[in-house]
C-alpha cells in the first residue's frame, strides 16, 4: 500500500468514526470499507497501472466523506474534503481532480464515461450482487426513516427495490456482470417471491374476512366453544380445590390418630380430649363437604324417541343416554344434526346445567373452606386454653 493510501485510510476511518452522525446506518464506515474491498476486487481483475489503481482506491475511500456534513449534495462536499485533505498531503493537482471526477461518478443516474468510472460505480453498488443484499438494504430503509428523509412500509420498500433493480441499477464492468449479476438476479427473484407471498396472504385474508362476514354461525360456534371451555376449566379448578382440602384434612386426621389419640389414655392428658375432638370434628366435616362438592349426580340415562321429536332431551350430555342402545342414540344424533336450532338448543342446555353444577360445587367449596378456617382457629384456641388452664403445669 502506498503512503498516500495509508494516510487516506487513516483519515477516513477517523473522520467517519468520530464526525459522522450515528443516524447513518448505511452510509457509514462499513459501507466505505465494502466499496474499497469491491474496488480492489475489480482492479485485480483488470490489472491497471499503479497510478490508476491508486486514484480509484482514493476515490473509493473518500467518496462518502461528505455525509459528515449532511446527505444533500454529499458528492460535492466529498470532493471539497478530498481537495483539502490531498492538498495538505501535496498530492498532484491533476490526480486530485481525477479522484474528484470518480467521486462525482457515484452520483445517482450518472452514466460512466470510462473504465475507472465503471469500476467505482460497480463497486459502490456491489451490494446488489451479494447474498446480504436484503439485510444491507434494510439498513438504508432505517437510515432514511431515522433521518426523516423518507418512510417506507415493508411492501413499499420491496416495490422501491424492485423498481431500482428493473429500471435503474445495472452493472457496467465485465467482471461485475460475470461474478455479481447472477446473485443480483437471485435477489430480484427473492423480492418477487416475497411480493407474491404477500399478495397471496392478502387474498387469503380477504377470503377469510368474506367467509366470516357471510357466516355468522362461526361467531355463535366460537361463543359456545369458549364458554364451554371456561365452564370445564372452572369445574376442574373446583375439583382441584376439593382434592387439596381432602388431602390436607386426611393428613391432619392421620397425625391426630397417630400422635394425640395414643396419649388420651393417660388420665393426666384428659384436658386434651375436647380440643382434639374439636380438631377431628372440623376436619371430618371439611372432608365430607369436599367429597360432596366432587360427588357426581346419577341420572336416568334414557330418553324416548318422542322426547327427541319434541326437543326435550339434551343429547350432548352423557347422563341422558348412557343406558341407551347404540342404534337409538345414532338415530337421535341424526335427528339432532338435521336441525340447527336443536343443536343450539342442546348446547344452551349443556351450558345451563353445567352452570348449575358449578354453582353447587362452588357454594359447597365456600362452606368447606370457611368451616376449615374456623376449625383451625377454634382448635388452636382450644388447645391453648386447655394447656393454660387445665394442663399439668397450671398450678406452677
Amino acid at each position: 500500500m502506498s503512503e498516500i493510501l495509508e494516510k487516506t485510510e487513516n483519515f477516513v476511518v477517523d473522520l467517519l468514526s468520530n464526525k459522522l452522525d450515528s443516524s447513518y446506518l448505511y452510509h457509514n464506515l462499513s459501507h466505505t470499507q465494502r466499496v474499497v474491498k469491491s474496488t480492489k476486487e475489480l482492479l485485480n481483475f483488470y490489472n491497471l497501472g499503479e497510478n490508476e489503481n491508486e486514484i480509484a482506491l482514493l476515490a473509493a475511500w473518500l467518496h462518502d466523506t461528505g455525509y459528515t456534513e449532511g446527505s444533500e449534495n454529499h458528492e460535492e462536499i466529498s470532493c471539497r474534503i478530498t481537495r483539502n485533505f490531498l492538498g495538505r498531503q501535496e498530492y498532484d493537482e491533476q490526480k486530485i481532480e481525477r479522484v474528484c471526477s470518480l467521486i462525482m461518478a457515484t452520483k445517482r443516474f450518472y452514466e460512466p464515461q470510462n473504465l475507472l468510472e465503471e469500476i467505482i460505480r460497480d463497486a459502490d453498488c456491489s451490494h446488489f450482487g451479494k447474498k446480504t443484499y436484503v439485510e444491507t438494504a434494510e439498513l438504508l430503509r432505517e437510515e432514511l426513516d431515522v433521518l426523516g428523509l423518507a418512510t417506507y412500509t415493508q411492501k413499499e420498500w420491496r416495490e422501491a427495490n424492485l423498481k431500482m433493480f428493473q429500471t435503474e441499477q445495472r452493472f457496467y464492468t465485465d467482471y461485475a456482470l460475470q461474478n455479481w449479476q447472477e446473485q443480483k438476479n437471485k435477489n430480484i427473484r427473492r423480492l418477487l417471491k416475497g411480493k407474491k407471498a404477500e399478495e397471496n396472504l392478502v387474498k387469503k385474508e380477504k377470503l377469510k374476512a368474506k367467509y366470516k362476514s357471510e357466516s355468522p354461525d362461526r361467531g355463535i360456534q366460537t361463543l359456545f366453544r369458549v364458554t364451554l371451555k371456561n365452564h370445564l376449566m372452572l369445574s376442574d379448578i373446583a375439583d382441584t380445590k376439593a382434592n387439596i382440602l381432602l388431602s390436607v384434612n386426611a393428613i391432619i386426621i392421620s397425625l391426630v390418630l397417630s400422635n394425640l389419640m395414643t396419649k388420651l389414655d393417660n388420665p393426666s392428658n384428659n384436658y386434651l380430649v375436647y380440643p382434639t375432638l374439636l380438631f377431628v370434628v372440623f376436619s371430618v366435616v371439611s372432608m365430607v363437604l369436599a367429597v360432596l362438592a366432587t360427588r357426581p349426580n346419577v341420572t336416568q340415562g334414557e330418553f324416548s324417541k318422542e322426547d327427541v321429536r319434541q326437543r326435550k332431551v339434551n343429547l350432548l350430555f352423557f347422563g341422558n343416554f348412557h343406558k341407551m342402545k347404540l342404534e337409538d342414540y345414532q338415530w337421535a344424533i341424526n335427528e339432532l344434526v338435521q336441525d340447527k336450532d336443536y343443536i343450539y338448543s342442546s348446547l344452551t342446555k349443556d351450558l345451563y346445567y353445567l352452570g348449575l353444577v358449578l354453582n353447587r360445587k362452588y357454594k359447597i367449596l365456600r362452606w368447606t373452606y370457611t368451616i376449615f378456617i374456623i376449625g383451625m382457629i377454634v382448635s388452636v384456641i382450644a388447645f391453648v386454653v386447655a394447656f393454660k388452664y387445665f394442663g399439668p403445669d397450671r398450678g406452677l
